[in-house]
């Protein structure tokens, strides 16, 4: 089977498997951006021994979660829509505000573009741009948004660039937005890997704006996509009822409701993921800064991009050595927006992020 232009998402395990003759448990997940600790052992105990649950319905409200959620994005309950997942609640969010022309910040993760393709809203990329380190000029965006959007999606930080937009900067745009009746959707996922999370997240902005939601989840950063968590925020009670009225009752079920309130209370995993990944992330910073044949640009998340500067060499070519040692990083030629060769990968355990260091100083 020719490999020369395929490009694999991080969740196609199986085809790589097929592909290079290779078995699931010998594969390196750079292409995902989980968490490498995995699932707290505290959740694990906790979950074990509450497996009763499933014979109840969840709370309807999800009042616990929803409490614990709010202690801890230190924000009002009665602003919290818990989800199956970030996805379930994106495709509510656009279901009831019905736009009818969005731009997308990008290059970007192309679910919202999924999404938007059945609300009959017409969908443009504005274009951060590489010789900025794919930062964002907030004032080149609001004279953009000038041209008759009515609805704006950041992701923040950013999948693929890692880039991330500041709060004060968040401020001036939605507040612009704000005067333009433009609403803002917020992407969260990734920020409690960024170092410093008050200064990028959104959630503060939702007591001062009601034309944003911010949507995060646990996937990423509490090692559980499985579990479908996610959750919106918003300061519009009205737009927020009206999101709930069309949600599926029970959406989210009764062990994930469980699960969720224990990882978001699990204080010595927070604080052991932001060490491990916050002092790996740096050290593969350094280290490859020293390789002429990359561009390694400025990382918020917890992953980290890099341009290959050797001329003749692809993207396809570094993913093709890097899955042959097992590691699977992210081949970006799939990205919108993204012109050049790129690669993408997430921080993982030191002994692998080392290994995967010696294949691409090999290259």
């Amino acid at each position: 089977m020719s490999t020369a232009k395929m490009v694999f998402h991080g969740s196609d395990i199986e085809k790589i498997c097929e592909v290079y003759q290779l078995k699931p448990e010998e594969i390196v997940k750079f292409g995902a951006n989980v968490n490498p600790l995995g699932l707290s052992e505290h959740v694990k105990e906790q979950l074990a021994g509450r497996l009763d649950i499933l014979s109840s319905y969840p709370d309807r409200d999800y009042v616990s979660l929803r409490n614990t959620i709010a202690a801890y994005c230190q924000i009002p309950a009665e602003f919290i829509l818990p989800g199956n997942g970030s996805s379930e609640l994106i495709s509510l969010l656009i279901q009831e505000r019905a736009p009818k022309h969005t731009l997308i910040l990008g290059p970007t993760y192309s679910e919202y573009s999924r999404e938007l393709s059945f609300s009959g809203s017409t969908q443009e990329y504005y274009h951060l741009q590489e010789e900025r380190n794919f930062s964002l000029d907030v004032d080149d965006l609001c004279k953009t948004l000038e041209k008759g959007y009515d609805f704006l999606i950041i992701c923040n930080p950013n999948n693929p660039t890692s880039s991330a937009i500041m709060q004060e900067d968040l401020r001036k745009l939605i507040a612009f937005c704000s005067g333009k009746n433009i609403f803002v959707m917020i992407d969260e996922t990734y920020v409690e890997f960024a170092p410093d999370i008050n200064a990028v997240t959104a959630v503060p902005l939702t007591r001062e704006f009601t034309n944003l939601m911010v949507l995060r989840g646990v996937s990423k950063f509490y090692a559980a996509p499985g579990m479908r968590l996610g959750y919106g925020i918003t300061g519009n009670r009205e737009f927020l009822a009206k999101m709930k009225e069309k949600q599926t009752p029970w959406s989210l079920n009764s062990l994930g409701a469980f699960a969720g309130k224990k990882m978001l209370l699990d204080h010595d995993y927070f604080r052991r993921t932001r060490e491990l990944i916050l002092g790996e992330r740096d050290r593969m910073e350094t280290e490859l800064k020293k390789l002429p044949i990359f561009k390694v640009y400025p990382a918020y998340a917890n992953f980290i991009l890099l341009k290959i500067q050797k001329e003749g060499l692809t993207s396809a070519d570094v993913f093709e050595a890097c899955i042959k040692k097992g590691l699977m990083i992210r081949d970006c030629s799939s990205f919108q927006c993204l012109d050049g060769e790129f690669v993408r990968f997430c921080i993982m355990m030191p002994e692998d992020n080392t290994r995967l260091l010696d294949v691409l100083k090999q290259l």
